[in-house]
Parts: C-alpha cells; structure tokens; sequence
C-alpha cells in the first residue's frame, strides 16, 4: 500500500486526479478493453499532461513504488495489483506536418482520429485493423499494419517520441539523440518509461480496395487450400488473412452472425477495382454467404476486419508461423474447422512477408520479419463452460509449436512466466532488450505485463 502521506504529495504535484479504490474516476481509468483483465493499483492518475506524467514518474521512483501506463487497454496482458497506474488517455494532440509528411499524436490518441486528419489530405498510415486503437501503445509494440505487407511494421515509421524514463526525465528521442533508446522502445512496449507524444511519417494514399468474403463453414476446408495457394503469389500491395469464426450466442454480436461459424477473408489491397477483382478470382469460385470486397471510402477501412469496437472479456494467443505445411493445415481444420466443436471463437491466419520482412531503416526490436504467418486465437473466458477455451488454447499452442517462431507483443496474449514473456522477442533482441532495462530502469518499476527483468536483476517481473 502507499502511504497517504505520500499520496497527499503526488496531488500536490499533478493537476490530474488521482483516484483510490472506490473512488470516482478509478474504475474508468483503470478499465482495460479485455474487461477479462481487471486492475487493481494501489492509484491511478489520470495525468493531463507531460508534467503530471514527469512528476508521477518521478515520485514513484524516488519511493520504489512499480508504475505501469494505459492509454486505451487493448493490450491489457496481466492483472496489475499493486503501485500506480498513470492513464494516458487524456493526452490528445493532433498536429499534421503536411511538409514533412510527418503527424504527431499524444499519448492518449487514437488510429482512428488520425486517418480523420491524415484520409483527406490524400495520406494514410501503418495503423492496424481497428481505428479504436491507441497509436502510440500499438507503435511501440511494432505495430502489423493492415497493409504491413505494403508498409512493413509501424515502428518503422517513428521519426521520434518524447518519453519519461524511470527516473523521472523528459526526453525527446531520436536515431540521432538516444539511439539506444529508440531501438529499445520500438518493439519494447512499456518497459523502458512513459511515451507522452510520438511523431511518424505519413504514407502517399491511392485507390483502395477491400472488404470480406464469407464462406460457410462446410467451405472451410476448400477456402484454407485456395488461401495456402493463393498467399505466396499475393503482391506486396496486398495484405489478407482467413479467420475462422464460432460464434456464441452473445447480445455484444451481430444478431446475423450469433451462433454460426462462417470462414471469413479479409482482404485489402492498395489499387484499384480491376486488380482486386483478379487478385481474389479464385475465392470468387467458392460459395459465399457474403462478399463485400471492392472499392472502398479509406475512412471505412475497419469493416476489413469488422474488430469489436466495445470491450469484451477475452482469452487470446498468438504465434508467429515459420511455415502452413499441409500437416499444419490438417491439424488447423482437425481443431477449429467443421465439426470441430471447439470452444474457441475465432482463429485467424494472417500473410505476413512483403516489407514486413525487410530490415527496419534503423533497428528496433520487433520480431516477425521472418515469419510466413501470424496465427492469433480468441476465446471467452467461461464459454460455453469454465476452463475449455483455455484447455483449448494450449492444445492449439501444442499442436503448432513445430511451426512457431515466437510471437507478436500486441497479439501475445496474457504475460506468464519470463520464459513466455521472452517468446514476444527473438533471443537477440530479448538481450539487447535485458541490457537497455538495466541501464534505463535498474529497479525494474516497470513490471507489469510484458515487462522485460534487467539483467543481472532477479526476476520481479509480475503477470
């Protein structure tokens, strides 16, 4: 527990609230977007600016007190059951450098807000397949772009960030600047201080095409043999994935998909009609329930994946695949395709390759540059009964261990033990990652989730 002498001090020091257990504000800020995720700090501060960040981060390591940051939750990994959570969610800074080609977010920002500056300026950016998301939590954990097979990682488009370190330093950061910092932090998440504001480059916007084709489920065996065809011939202007869907019947679901279990491609493509239309020729042979692929307004880019825009409880994994043998492919339909009866509610298999695989233009930390695909599985806690969509989750881990190259930060799933947490980077950076923790955060106060232990520090790490 802090003590409240300690308390009355960090109020005096902020102009943003700080809320206890049970007082207003402390569930709101507190509040993840996996609502399966609950966490219990000792205090949150809903900081307004980069002084309370400064001045929290700064209190909390002058008493040893753990710390971790959450702007929107998405990627809520762990419980955090002790010390002070500094929501970041106020911080809303806009400002576009059509010059420059540049944009810079606060930290509280979302994808979404931006494209509404960025579309009609005839530009996009790396961001993912919800414009729900928070730019700077997504950037720093790599970030798969939609397009990523277009545009490589969204890390690879940061210019610079002002973040706190653990001693309580604003620093603005660069290549040139920091550059320790700036390869640790993209592709080390929150594990070397607070990011209040980011600058990236913007990407030039063209025609765009994309949308869903939806398979019934007795065409999932069909659709999984024309994607593992089609994948490896797609061009770099190209990006999809095939999602396998079980759908409970749950009031937060369409009323149209509840109960069923469709075959979904996602498919998106910088180009124009006539190209799309060849590109997904072979899928436009099989049955579909619906098909919504075609030109689209870039402002509607998230009906690509359709991603749930209210929070949920979840259970959630995700592996990078060296390769979808025809072993793999059985054994993916044996566990989640027809007759199945897996409690799971979706798998989805996504292309990777294309830029995400060339080398960043400066080093970073992301793993994924050469994985053949990124498999990511989503459960309900407690659905349909206690304890089988987690069973289920480890038998799929099991059953593709043969074929994982680690996996993804954002779409790691819940932290476990360092060893799991340590799946999220390649050995290399895993290293690099241990030693930049002990030289930027010694006393390991950012513990939390997928939090990296310092070298040569035993491992506190929580989660």
């Amino acid at each position: 527990m802090i003590e409240e002498a300690d308390l009355d001090f960090l109020r005096s020091a902020v102009r943003g609230a700080v809320s206890l257990p049970g007082e207003e504000g402390y569930a709101a800020d507190t509040a993840a977007f996996n609502l399966a995720q609950v966490h219990h700090p000792d205090a949150v501060l809903g900081a307004l600016d980069d002084h309370d960040v400064q001045a929290a981060v700064a209190w909390a390591s002058g008493r040893g007190i753990p710390l971790a940051v959450q702007a929107t939750g998405h990627n809520a990994s762990a419980p955090m059951d002790e010390g002070l959570l500094v929501n970041t969610s106020r911080l809303q800074e806009i400002s576009l450098d059509l010059a420059a080609g540049a944009f810079t977010v606060g930290a509280g920002v979302r994808w979404d807000a931006v494209l509404r500056e960025l579309v009609p300026n005839g530009l996009t950016a790396p961001h993912g397949s919800s414009g729900g998301v928070g730019v700077v939590g997504y950037t720093v954990g790599g970030g798969l772009p939609l397009m990523g097979r277009t545009l490589g990682f969204a890390s690879d488009h940061v210019r610079g960030f002002d973040v706190v370190t653990p001693d309580g330093t604003l620093r603005s950061v660069d290549p040139e600047t920091e550059p320790e910092l700036f390869t640790s932090v993209r592709g080390g998440k929150g594990n070397f201080g607070i990011i209040t504001r980011m600058t990236m480059a913007a990407v030039p916007l063209g025609d765009f095409y994309g949308g869903q084709l939806v398979f019934p489920e007795d065409q999932a065996g069909e659709a999984l043999d024309a994607f593992r065809r089609w994948a490896p011939e797609l061009p770099n202007e190209a990006s999809a994935s095939l999602a396998f869907m079980h759908l409970p019947d749950l009031p937060f679901l369409p009323p149209e998909l509840r109960g069923t279990a469709p075959v979904i491609l996602r498919f998106a493509l910088f180009g124009g009609k006539a190209e799309g239309d060849k590109l997904l020729e072979p899928f436009r042979r099989l049955p579909t329930v619906s098909d919504t692929a075609g030109p689209m307004d870039y402002l509607d880019v998230d009906a690509v994946h359709s991603d749930p825009a209210d929070p949920a409880p979840a259970m959630e994994r995700g592996m990078l695949l060296t390769e979808l043998d025809d072993a793999a492919a059985a054994e993916l339909l044996r566990q989640v395709g027809p007759g199945s009866g897996t409690p799971l509610v979706m798998l989805e298999l996504r292309v990777l390759g294309g830029a995400l695989s060339a080398e960043p233009p400066f080093p970073d930390t992301v793993s994924g540059r050469n994985a053949g695909f990124h498999l990511f599985v989503l459960g309900v806690p407690g659905l349909p009964a206690p304890d089988l969509a987690e069973a289920a989750l480890v038998r799929l881990a099991l059953a593709f261990e043969p074929y994982a190259a680690g996996s993804l930060i954002n779409f790691h799933g819940p932290a476990g033990d360092e060893l799991d947490r340590a799946r999220a980077w390649e050995p290399a950076a895993y290293e690099l990652l241990r030693n930049a923790k002990a030289d930027w955060d010694p006393q390991n106060l950012f513990r939390f989730g997928h939090a990296v232990p310092p070298l040569g520090l035993m491992d506190t790490a929580s989660g």
